[in-house]
């Protein structure tokens, strides 16, 4: 029975939504028993404190305990409804229309550089040429943008979320892999924390749940996927306008006789500034300006396939045979090898389909992908091939090349819109990426501008719109030909399909959980495709494209670092964090004078009073007569309901007024409250919490009258203030002095109101009076700076890291304060610094 008490005292198989009776210490029963998630009961059960030996605990059975946080996440109304639910037959076109502008721009202008970019590295020497180079552009796109991300990858989402990071944030909420440490058992009771398809029956996924959750090596590994994945998404937002408006603006070269080259450059550089300048006015109303533009591009692109097809060789059509790629690669073996990275062009833009999936659903991305783009694509494709047939030198425009004379300025003004378009595509995936990388612990804060009232997901990011711009200007001018333009291209790319494909397979294992044989073909034949190109545009990362590999890494590196830093500086609060047997020493007033007011106290700890509270104690002549300690706290889910927002805790007895408040927000959710709403709904929360409390407490209740126990032990309580990590703060202020020299007894001098009565009822009464009070004598915001710093017996490496790169970024982002949204008139801030 001992044994079995110490294991449920100690977290090993509680449960938070247990209704049992269970056994506890009588004296847990009278004091901070509202609070079990503590640093005192290990002490209490460990036999660590000398202590222990002389103070008899006997066991005594409770009724069903009710854990505050359990009753809060446990108020589910119901799930959360997608955005695209029940919308009319008008609205499901308009959204078409917006799918087309913001998710197929990148794939749909792929047609303007593909065979021109294939055939600088393998010229055509035959019509088996043309017909194994098209094979090779057929089946890449149906292995690749149709089956591998339309019909498996897109279901891969976490409710609607596509990219990089939804990946990760599905596979955190089914297996405890986030190195962060800042979860709650109650966050798996939020609506939208819930996996489509329990894992536990499964013996397959249970093991590797459990590898992962035991494993910190697999952990970092998975990170570093994630992290390497979004750095080739940010690296293809700044190589996608390049290549799109370069080979659509090249088109000049056709048009007009004698143009240079320098002139197109700065016509693409005037077309990239107008691009960029208009992404502040949201995705809603671009994708919607521009739909039927891209609306007629796909037209545009099917009509003169099939004029090409009539016009010169329908014999083109035996490309669908895949045995033409065998010969092309039997005549060529080498060229044929290189003209890989410029087949995968192809394919560019899909993973932009995923990564553009939060502002659309799946089924009109799908069904717009499978019965518009797809065609027009390979009919597009199929005509290029026509024209080559009979025209092999013509391969340095092929595009613009095959066009019928009397058509070629429409078609070159709507082919330059459509890489406008294109150009965007990569840049909303970009953002979205970067704010839930950012929701997530993995990215320094940023402004981010949300452009559209009804859908959340639509997103502006200022800083990162012009970074891209800065970038996206040097590689232009510094990489003119459109072949290394391109090759990077296909770096960029590869990168992030590789990383999808093996998260997608993880997600396959631990969560769809289907056949063995399912998930080893999908790993290893879009695995084996996906590295089979990468090694062909490796091989020509030397001609200039090594340009996007080094961006890459150095955003790879600027994640890492954040993460990293953000990661020490979390485990060093939570080490240092005032225990609970320091906050019954110190007693109600807590060492000092409560002053009328609430002071809700930021901090990042999901669990226990923080260090920097200690700070404000030996700062302040007087604290607030209501402390709160608010946790601003994104959990892996896209949105939580406004009735699960806020969760609470009493973290004291009664009489000291302190609670804990976490406030919940999926990395979808806007913040759309000022101080004031917020303020409101915090305390409206709380009340409601209390009266809760109130109402489980009379069930509860035994008659045995907590209140004259904590007013004992209240009594008995010293004023030494002693940190975890044993340094000892200065609370010798005159005030402290005198009240410790004081006659009057610790209970008389109190600034909170006296004893509480005996009815439940006037004892609830007392307490939501003392808060509105309180909340009438104002509000103040206490923000703790902590800022981190390695030792001096720290490696150099980690010193560097530490003190330059991560202290540079945190001087250089988003402060907390203007993510907050705090009023300077009522904010009050103190610095502290961790050695690490």
């Amino acid at each position: 029975m001992a044994d079995e008490v110490l294991e449920r005292e100690n977290g090993a198989s509680a449960s938070i939504d247990s209704t049992e009776s269970r056994w506890v210490f009588q004296d847990e029963e009278s004091d901070f028993g509202l609070d079990d998630d503590e640093e005192d009961l290990p002490s209490r059960n460990g036999g660590d404190s000398d202590e222990d030996d002389t103070i008899e605990q006997r066991l005594i059975r409770t009724g069903h305990r009710v854990d505050s946080f359990d009753v809060e996440a446990l108020e589910i109304p119901g799930a959360q409804r997608n955005e695209f639910e029940n919308i009319t037959m008008g609205r499901s076109i308009i959204v078409a229309f917006q799918t087309l502008g913001v998710v197929f721009g990148d794939v749909g202008t792929s047609p303007l550089y593909t065979f021109s970019v294939m055939f600088s590295k393998a010229p055509i020497n035959g019509n088996e040429d043309v017909l194994g180079a098209l094979s090779l552009v057929l089946y890449t796109l149906i292995l690749i943008p149709l089956i591998k991300y339309v019909l498996i990858v897109l279901w891969a989402n976490d409710d609607g979320e596509g990219g990089t990071f939804a990946l990760y944030s599905l596979i955190c909420r089914n297996a405890k892999v986030s190195l962060l440490p800042n979860q709650l058992p109650s966050d798996a009771r939020i609506t939208s924390f819930r996996l489509k398809v329990p894992s536990a029956e499964l013996e397959r996924s249970l093991k590797i749940k459990e590898r992962l959750e035991s494993s910190l090596t697999l952990k970092k590994l998975i990170l570093m996927l994630v992290l390497a994945g979004t750095s080739m998404v940010i690296a293809d937002g700044v190589v996608t306008p390049a290549m799109s408006v370069m080979s659509a603006v090249g088109g000049l070269h056709v048009g007009v006789s004698g143009i240079e080259k320098d002139q197109v450059v700065m016509i693409s550089v005037a077309f990239l500034v107008i691009l960029f300048s208009v992404q502040k006015y949201g995705t809603s109303k671009v994708g919607l300006a521009v739909g039927p533009a891209l609306l007629i591009w796909f037209c545009s692109l099917g009509g003169i396939g099939i004029y090409n097809l009539l016009k010169y060789d329908t014999s083109v059509l035996k490309a669908f045979n895949p045995v033409h790629i065998y010969y092309f690669f039997k005549r060529n073996p080498t060229n044929a090898w290189y003209s890989l990275g410029g087949c995968l062009l192809c394919a560019t833009g899909s993973e932009a389909m995923f990564a553009d999936l939060c502002y659309f659903s799946v089924r009109s991305v799908q069904l717009t992908f499978i019965f518009l783009v797809l065609p027009c694509l390979l009919l597009g494709y199929l005509g290029q091939a026509a024209y080559l047939m009979d025209n092999y030198a013509d391969t340095t425009q092929v595009f613009y090349s095959s066009i019928p004379s009397g058509a070629f300025w429409p078609v070159f003004l709507i082919a330059n819109i459509a890489a406008l378009i294109a150009s965007r595509t990569m840049t909303t995936a970009t953002f979205s990426c970067i704010k839930q990388s950012t929701s997530l612990g993995c990215f320094p804060r940023l402004k981010i501008i949300h452009t559209s009232r009804k859908f959340m997901g639509q997103i502006y990011i200022p800083v990162i719109n012009w970074f891209l711009l800065a970038f996206t200007l040097v590689l232009v001018c510094s990489i003119a030909s459109i072949n290394e333009i391109g090759n990077a291209y296909g770096i960029a790319e590869l990168g992030v399909m590789m990383m999808t494909t093996i998260l997608v397979t993880l997600v396959m294992l631990l969560i769809w959980q289907i056949n063995i044989i399912i998930v080893l073909s999908f790993a290893v034949i879009f695995l084996g495709i996906e590295l089979t190109f990468f090694s062909s545009v490796l091989w020509s990362v030397g001609d200039g494209s090594w340009i996007i590999l080094v961006f890459a890494i150095v955003m790879f590196l600027i994640m890492y670092i954040w993460n990293y830093g953000s990661k020490l500086k979390y485990e060093t609060e939570v080490q240092k964090k005032m225990s609970m047997d320091l906050m019954r020493r110190l007693g109600c007033n807590l060492g000092t004078i409560r002053a009328p007011g609430i002071g809700l106290l930021y901090n990042e700890l999901v669990k226990g009073v923080p260090v920097i509270f200690g700070h404000f104690l030996t700062t302040l002549p007087a604290v607030h007569s209501m402390i709160i300690f608010v946790c601003i706290k994104y959990v892996p889910v896209p949105v939580v309901p406004q009735s699960e927002r806020f969760l609470f805790r009493r973290v004291c007895p009664k009489s000291y007024h302190i609670f804990r408040c976490i406030a919940r927000y999926g990395y979808k959710d806007v913040r759309k409250e000022n101080h004031q709403a917020f303020e409101q709904l915090l305390i409206e929360s709380l009340e409601k919490f209390i009266r809760r409390e109130a109402q489980e407490r009379s069930l509860e209740s035994d008659g045995d009258g907590d209140g004259e126990s904590d007013s004992e032990e209240e009594n008995s309580f010293s004023r030494v203030l002693i940190a975890p990590n044993g340094s000892v703060y200065s609370l010798g202020v005159p005030l402290l002095d005198e009240f410790r020299n004081s006659t009057i007894p610790n209970s008389e001098a109190s600034t909170s109101e006296p004893e509480p009565p005996t009815d439940p009822e006037q004892s609830l009464e007392q307490e939501l009076s003392f808060i509105r009070k309180a909340k009438e004598s104002g509000v103040v915001y206490l923000l703790g700076h902590g800022d981190i710093r390695a030792r001096k017996d720290s490696w150099f490496i980690k010193k560097l890291v530490i003190n330059y790169f991560y202290a540079f970024l945190r001087k250089n982002c988003r402060r907390g304060i203007a993510n907050l949204s705090v009023p300077h008139t009522h904010l009050m801030q103190v610095g502290m610094t961790y050695m690490v």
